[in-house]
């Protein structure tokens, strides 16, 4: 039987609603299983930077985690922003702000026999690289100048070049280097022009490179020279308090 016009229009805003209303709720659905995705692979970039996660259930991740993680969030002058929490800082957004407008996290890794001694000092950084954004954590020990380790990651580099600052055969390289000069002054750890360079090249300020990725590598350095002389007023106050362990 040929339906009517009315019925037909009736019929067709009736189903719109109805498959808008269940994709809606499903989107919802999705957007918090996202966000809690998101939460768990940043904490695990963070615990990355000190530490082996290979193999690790999420579960596991996120008890290591609030066991061993405690945060706050600094300005560019090192001071403690009290109602800012470090967790739901977006570098990204961020990046697109002046230095001295943005705000800071900083990680506190903390031992795991004492949770009142500190380990390490994790913070973010961020820069661009050959096509894309790239991202990553600097783990610094007690002393604030030798790095424990760094965890990359990135957009859209170039696949077995760029791409390689995820191996972890790259980021092991940083471990034991200073961010500091001989003189003192904040210098950051460079990657060198290619690979197999000579042991003399390869002080504490300098770690081999990626063939084919000299660009990629120069963000890199420009990521960790930028941030870490963005933290460097946090770094010198943390210095300057009586106990190392006091953020």
């Amino acid at each position: 039987m040929q339906q009517s016009n009315a019925y037909i229009i009736a019929f067709a805003t009736g189903l719109t609603i109805v498959l808008g209303g269940l994709l809606s709720i499903t989107a919802v659905s999705l957007k918090d299983r996202q966000q809690r995705e998101v939460k768990l692979e940043t904490r695990k970039q963070i615990l990355s930077a000190v530490m082996n996660v290979e193999g690790k259930s999420k579960q596991e991740l996120s008890e290591i985690y609030d066991k061993r993680i405690a945060s706050i969030t600094v300005n560019y002058d090192g001071e403690i922003i009290e109602d800012v929490v470090a967790e739901e800082v977006k570098v990204d957004k961020q990046y697109k702000l002046k230095p001295e407008d943005r705000n800071y996290p900083v990680f506190k890794f903390m031992s795991e026999a004492d949770p009142n001694k500190l380990e390490a000092v994790i913070v973010p950084v961020y820069g661009f690289g050959l096509w894309d954004y790239i991202w990553g954590y600097v783990a610094l020990e007690e002393n604030l100048s030798t790095v424990k380790g760094v965890s990359f990651d990135h957009k859209a580099e170039t696949p077995g070049l760029g791409a390689r600052i995820t191996d972890s055969e790259i980021q092991q390289r940083y471990q034991g280097k200073n961010i500091y000069d001989q003189s003192g002054e904040l210098v950051a750890v460079k990657m060198l022009k290619g690979e197999s360079n000579s042991e003399d090249k390869k002080d504490m300020n300098h770690i081999d490179g990626m063939s084919g990725a000299t660009i990629t590598g120069n963000g890199v350095n420009d990521m960790l020279k930028n941030y870490l002389t963005y933290y460097e007023s946090y770094f010198k106050s943390l210095k300057g308090t009586s106990s190392m362990s006091s953020l």
